[in-house]
């Protein structure tokens, strides 16, 4: 069984409801907590930079939601790439993964996004994947 945690700032009709980077509680969180997983939000600059991932224990897994499920607009498989590489500063490459930052009805109500929107956003993380990591 593998243990993880998502971090959430918020996920209701394609609202947030909470900003700012994991500074502050970055050492506690990746040191003390229990899991072998973090999911974390990095789909926009409210995350704050990937620096804080400094403190993530070696062995770790960090699963970078770089992908909104809140808004249509397509991100693009060589800008996800980038920020990968920019986050495999701080942990090693092989212990990162991509998905979408929160999941796309995370309420009764949904986010604003259409079912096919959806499915071409978690294509998108599928193709991301094969191209840095080259299998899916």
């Amino acid at each position: 069984m593998i243990l993880a945690i998502h971090l959430c700032r918020g996920n209701n009709r394609s609202q947030w409801y909470a900003e700012g980077g994991y500074d502050a509680i970055a050492e506690k969180l990746f040191g003390q907590l229990q899991v072998d997983a973090f999911l974390l939000e990095y789909e926009s600059a409210r995350a704050g930079t990937f620096e804080p991932l400094r403190f993530v224990p070696r062995g770790k897994t960090v699963v970078l939601g770089l992908v909104s499920s809140k808004l249509a607009e397509m991100e693009s498989a060589d800008h996800l790439a980038k920020r990968i590489d920019e986050a495999s500063k701080y942990v090693p490459l092989d212990n990162l993964a991509i998905s979408p930052q929160c999941g796309f009805a995370s309420t009764m109500e949904g986010n604003l996004l259409t079912e096919e929107q959806q499915w071409h956003k978690l294509g998108l993380v599928a193709e991301t994947a094969r191209k840095v990591w080259g299998t899916v």
